[in-house]
């Protein structure tokens, strides 16, 4: 039930809504919002999805009842760091929008959309709901050797929004303390929604799917394939989990590596193949960089255990994908990880970053198949429940 709600806006600045995650700025945000439109929509809520214009100005179509409006506002080719130059400007090209939309409610997605539309929502009075996606001081009391911390604009706006939104929505009680606690919320506009999957699409057991993705990965039909999952940055920290395949004996599993470097991390990119080529194992990883929903889907239908060694995740929608395929996790003690996955009930939470006690847990779980199934299980019970 949705009330009175009849339309809304959900303003993405920085990245499109449908773009495809683990490419450029795209990822687990953009799931979130088009899988959210779609569910809105489905209700007989009017959902226009708000980005600026990357030299596609226009409307298009995305779902019955989502319509995403491109909108034109500066260099189409600016860089996503100089993008807070641009909020104002973008901010009056969604007030334009807004003014004869007739929105209940516009709902801002990471700080960049909030910073260019809580003054459309103050002027127009209408109802306004933050969500971060990511926090700059969480990533910034996580940063990877060589990382540059985020700026204290960021922080500043991420403070201002906080306390301005008429309601704020965390992805997982570790966000919701630290935007308490670090931030400046109030505890009492703070709504803590995890984020859910589409388990129509993430799957378990699909013998047939697991068959051809060996086949398109060229490998042997009973190789164990481990995925790691998202943008090529020293956030997520893939290095972490070449190393540990390293330290596993040969014949190893395949370190599947989806997605491509992020904006300003190209060089991580280049690091992770020539580490894998320094370290030996270069034939046992590959980088098929950013797949679509439904590829990621066939790849962990195929997988033997999932990994994510991200140093900060608000949430971890990809540990949820995993766990909705039937794939045990194991991840970083880190953010919101600790609510995505059930230490010892749906994967395993390793608090070290040593590649030995990571290369110790694969190999725990691989020699285990009892218990890679019973955490698989409960993996997708819960995802079902959330």
């Amino acid at each position: 039930m949705t009330g009175s709600l009849r339309k809304i806006a959900m303003v993405s600045m920085h990245t499109a809504p449908d773009a495809q995650p683990g490419s450029a700025n795209a990822g687990g945000m953009n799931v979130a919002i088009i899988e959210t439109a779609r569910e809105l929509a489905s209700r007989g809520v009017e959902v226009d999805l708000l980005t600026r214009a990357a030299g596609d100005e226009g409307v298009r179509d995305i779902a019955p009842g989502v319509v995403l409006h491109a909108l034109e506002a500066g260099d189409s080719t600016l860089a996503r760091g100089a993008l807070a130059t641009m909020t104002d400007e973008f901010g009056e090209a969604v007030a334009r929008l807004s003014r004869d939309a007739g929105y209940d409610v516009i709902h801002a997605h990471f700080w960049l959309s909030g910073l260019a539309t809580l003054p459309v929502a103050l002027e127009l009075g209408i109802p306004f709901v933050q969500s971060f996606h990511s926090l700059g001081v969480m990533k910034n009391a996580a940063l990877a050797p060589g990382a540059e911390p985020e700026p204290d604009r960021r922080l500043w706006s991420e403070r201002y929004l906080a306390t301005q939104a008429d309601a704020v929505i965390a992805s997982s009680t570790a966000e919701a303390s630290t935007l308490i606690d670090d931030v400046g919320a109030t505890a009492d506009r703070i709504w803590v929604i995890p984020p859910g999957v589409d388990s129509s699409l993430f799957v378990d057991g699909r013998t047939s799917t697991s068959l051809s993705v060996h086949a398109f990965l060229g490998i042997d039909s009973d190789r164990p394939v481990i995925p790691v999952i998202g943008r090529l940055q020293r956030l997520k920290d893939q290095e972490l989990a070449i190393r540990a395949l390293a330290l596993l004996p040969a014949p190893r599993p395949l370190l599947a590596v989806i997605g491509e470097p992020a904006p300003g991390e190209e060089d991580y990119g280049i690091q992770l193949r020539r580490l894998a080529g320094h370290l030996g194992v270069a034939a046992d990883v590959r980088f098929l960089g950013p797949l679509s929903p439904q590829q990621v889907s066939n790849v962990l239908a195929a997988s033997s255990v999932a990994v994510i060694p991200s140093r900060s995740e608000t949430y971890g929608l990809v540990a949820l994908e995993a766990a909705a395929s039937g794939v045990a996790v194991i991840a970083a003690d880190a953010g919101g990880l600790t609510d995505a996955v059930v230490d010892g009930s749906t994967g395993l939470i390793l608090a070290s970053r040593d590649p030995a006690d990571w290369a110790l847990a694969i190999t725990r779980l691989l020699a285990d198949p009892g218990l890679r199934s019973r955490l698989g299980a409960a993996g997708r019970q819960r995802a079902e429940g959330l």
